[in-house]
């Protein structure tokens, strides 16, 4: 770095400034370097999303095999897991928040889409954009406040009252998947403004809005996976 004269401040505004003279180029086809950039982005981020919901998923399974543990020593042996409440209130925090990003990247988190999913084109990523914005600041508060709480807990060595297991690694944890949700929230805003300048173009990165019937038949294609016969209800039209 310091032999090309360019300290870390300088590569990234360079990297700025190229990543939107990339967005700026009038080739939005598959091939282009900003789609190539944006599905690249979008790609590495969702393996990373995906690792932190296979954890989340192993934490649920931990969850149930300690309460399985803990009601047949207390039934049966008189001996209760130490600290069972504690390590519960720690693995639920845990495992509510390192899935949020992976969520929004499905489009799985609960919003209002009886207003905007009236409306279609340019008007409808404009609108997306927006709700984006509004988005990122909120998580951009939380983050920071998140980042002062996790300080406090490790400055006071905070920790819980049964068997005095550290709270710190928990609020931390909290804040990486602020920080996840916010690339997440970075890479779709770049993919509704692509969509917002090119309408017409194939959408990369960011959720759809899907009608009922869609989402009903997602259901029933993952609940009749490996099954000869399927259901249509959206029109698709039946194999030959």
């Amino acid at each position: 770095m310091r032999s090309l004269g360019l300290s870390s401040g300088d590569l990234f505004f360079k990297w700025f400034d190229d990543w939107f003279l990339i967005m700026a180029s009038t080739d939005h086809s598959e091939h282009s370097g900003a789609t190539r950039f944006l599905a690249w982005a979008d790609e590495k981020l969702f393996k990373m999303e995906t690792a932190f919901n296979l954890t989340s998923a192993l934490l649920i399974l931990f969850l149930m095999l300690l309460a399985v543990v803990q009601v047949v020593g207390r039934k049966f042996f008189n001996f209760p897991i130490p600290g069972y409440v504690d390590w519960v209130e720690f693995a639920m925090a845990i495992f509510c928040f390192l899935s949020i990003a992976y969520t929004q990247k499905l489009g799985g988190h609960v919003r209002m889409e009886f207003f905007i999913g009236r409306f279609s084109g340019r008007l409808l990523w404009t609108l997306e954009v927006i709700g984006t914005l509004v988005a990122m600041l909120i998580i951009a508060i939380l983050m920071w406040y998140g980042w002062e709480h996790f300080l406090r807990a490790w400055d006071i060595g905070d920790s819980s009252i049964d068997i005095e297991l550290p709270i710190w690694p928990g609020k931390l944890i909290v804040v990486i998947a602020f920080i996840s949700l916010e690339l997440r929230l970075l890479v779709q805003l770049c993919g509704f403004l692509r969509l917002v300048k090119y309408p017409d173009a194939n959408p990369i990165g960011v959720p759809m809005i899907e009608t009922v019937d869609e989402q009903a038949q997602h259901e029933i294609d993952a609940g009749l996976a490996g099954e000869e016969e399927k259901v249509d209800i959206v029109g698709r039209g039946a194999k030959s």
